[in-house]
């Protein structure tokens, strides 16, 4: 017999994976519309009259940092909407006075993120091969790399769920805060070809090293040591996950 709590997860996940489809025209489209967008712009037009960097033409060496960002913006968006509507309808109230533990109902939302986050990413990738082919060096780093960093946003997007208090509040992380670490974050250039201040001062963006490492995953090349890369994925990502536990297990901001 499975576990009620198991029961109770799988509920969980079969309703994101239900809500994903169902609305895949908002969740699936705009990010692969978006990208298909930048691979003409900066990798057809722009890249057509940049030099290759790492032996890879401007074009490849893009592709593993727009799937990163296409990545990290869907498993945010999936767990800071849905988690807030839930808030915002009572539905969490009824989810928290189940007996499932805290951090199983966190699992369910944070499964529904990573799982809308492959999903797009897969289909960013599938877009990306009509404008280039791509090698796979390393498919475990690879994976590695996309699943922490969905993990990481994922419950990233609970915590601005739970302060939020309004729909506007929902958008102010996304539009001020990821966005601009994003573009700054080495998807579009090697901080290499940066003046040494500006290269440093983006050693201090975290997702620079989820980009690398996703990157290296892709192509064997990145602008950081592979190690550096995960020991600060993995330090971000267990610090907004003891941030989640202890939000519920104060239940601070988990009523509307």
């Amino acid at each position: 017999m499975k576990s009620p709590i198991f029961v109770g997860y799988l509920t969980m996940v079969r309703k994101e994976l239900v809500r994903i489809f169902r609305i895949w025209s908002q969740t699936l489209l705009p990010p692969v519309v978006t990208m298909s967008l930048y691979f003409v712009v900066f990798g057809g037009f722009i890249g057509s009259q940049v030099q290759p960097i790492s032996g890879y033409s401007y074009m490849q060496y893009i592709v593993p940092g727009l799937v990163m960002m296409s990545i990290i913006t869907a498993a945010y968006m999936n767990t800071v909407s849905t988690f807030y509507f839930a808030k915002w309808q009572h539905v969490i109230d009824e989810i928290l006075v189940s007996p499932m533990p805290s951090w199983a109902v966190i699992a369910g939302f944070v499964s529904g993120g990573i799982i809308r986050a492959f999903l797009t990413g897969v289909l960013v990738v599938a877009v990306s091969l009509f404008f280039t082919h791509l090698v796979i060096f390393n498919i475990l780093i690879l994976f590695a790399a996309a699943f922490l960093t969905a993990l990481l946003f994922s419950l990233a997007g609970i915590v601005n769920a739970i302060y939020a208090k309004s729909f506007d509040a929902i958008s102010i992380v996304p539009n001020f805060v990821l966005t601009p670490l994003t573009y700054l974050g080495g998807v579009f250039y090697s901080i290499h070809l940066l003046p040494p201040f500006f290269a440093k001062l983006s050693l201090a963006n975290p997702i620079l090293y989820m980009v690398n490492a996703f990157r290296y995953g892709f192509l064997g090349v990145t602008d950081v040591s592979i190690g550096r890369c995960f020991a600060v994925i993995a330090v971000f990502t267990l610090l907004m996950l003891l941030w989640t536990l202890i939000l519920f297990r104060k239940g601070a901001g988990l009523k509307r």
